[in-house]
């Protein structure tokens, strides 16, 4: 298979397109969580629209494109889509009542839930810094929450809960990067993704508005674009460099929120915000020292990253 040809210029692109269409989704969750577009939509009929619409804008790719498909590993497969599913519904409940960037700057935890659950799951170790990343990643999640009996955010947990079950994600996904494209990753995730949508939604689905069925398709088709351009953008240009651009989602979040909402984040919010960025960004540094040095060291030779 040959690798993509590296254009960093061009990787750059395509992650901020990326950023703007998640930040977009959440959008589209809030206005579908809330009465903006009609009788407010339960999470789990806002995540089932998500699945079809994103798994049509898949299909009609795949029959244009006709990308060679290996046997997928389902039990893995499975796994990756019941917590991305169970991930995504959570952060679309969140949303509908905390601020965009409040829910978007949670988010940034994914990573660092990764990280803990690879101790335990892969077997990893983990060194010092990456252990004060997490610890300053987590610092800043406390201080969104608001931890006061005036201020606590409950549903700022949803997001919380979200980051948790997505971090979880990640263990499978590294799992299935190594084992099939990433388009048929993609593909497949959306198909069943779609199957486990659909049969919890059946309880509380409720016939849309117009402009909710609008929103709903913008959301799916938006959330399969989000998707290929990261991947895209992942192919073009090393994941040191990509990985910065992705936290312009919260610039995004925040811009959609004031614009759509009229609603501006507090001291607070910025706060946590950037004490979360910063312990993400941290762990990625850190991750790409390892990837460095385990370009130079033998895998045999372990030790501490």
């Amino acid at each position: 298979m040959s690798r993509t040809p590296q254009n960093p210029a061009t990787a750059m692109a395509l992650m901020l397109l990326a950023t703007a269409f998640i930040a977009g989704t959440t959008l589209m969750a809030k206005s579908l969580g809330t009465d903006t577009l009609g009788p407010p939509l339960h999470p789990l009929q806002i995540s089932h629209g998500r699945f079809v619409f994103a798994f049509v804008a898949l299909s009609m790719i795949a029959a244009v494109m006709r990308p060679k498909l290996d046997r997928p590993a389902l039990p893995l497969h499975i796994a990756r889509t019941v917590c991305g599913w169970g991930g995504v519904t959570l952060m679309f409940a969140a949303v509908a009542y905390v601020p965009l960037s409040d829910a978007t700057a949670i988010s940034f935890l994914n990573p660092v839930f990764g990280m803990l659950l690879a101790i335990p799951l892969l077997g990893e170790r983990v060194g010092k810094w990456r252990w004060i990343a997490a610890a300053l990643a987590m610092c800043g999640a406390v201080i969104l929450l608001r931890p006061g009996p005036d201020t606590f955010q409950a549903a700022a947990l949803l997001a919380l809960g979200a980051a948790m079950v997505m971090g979880l994600e990640l263990i499978f996904i590294k799992k299935l990067a190594d084992r099939e494209p990433p388009f048929q990753i993609l593909l497949v995730n959306n198909a069943i993704g779609l199957c486990i949508a659909s049969l919890a939604v059946f309880p509380v689905w409720v016939m849309p508005t117009g402009p909710q069925w609008l929103a709903l398709a913008g959301l799916g088709v938006m959330m399969a674009a989000a998707q290929t351009c990261f991947i895209n953008a992942m192919a073009r240009a090393d994941a040191t460099f990509v990985t910065p651009f992705s936290y312009m989602t919260l610039i995004f979040a925040t811009l959609y929120d004031a614009l759509i909402f009229d609603v501006l984040p507090d001291a607070v919010s910025w706060l946590g915000a950037a004490i979360i960025v910063t312990g993400a960004a941290l762990l990625a540094w850190r991750e790409s020292v390892n990837r460095a040095r385990l370009r130079r060291v033998p895998t045999s030779l372990g030790g501490r990253v």
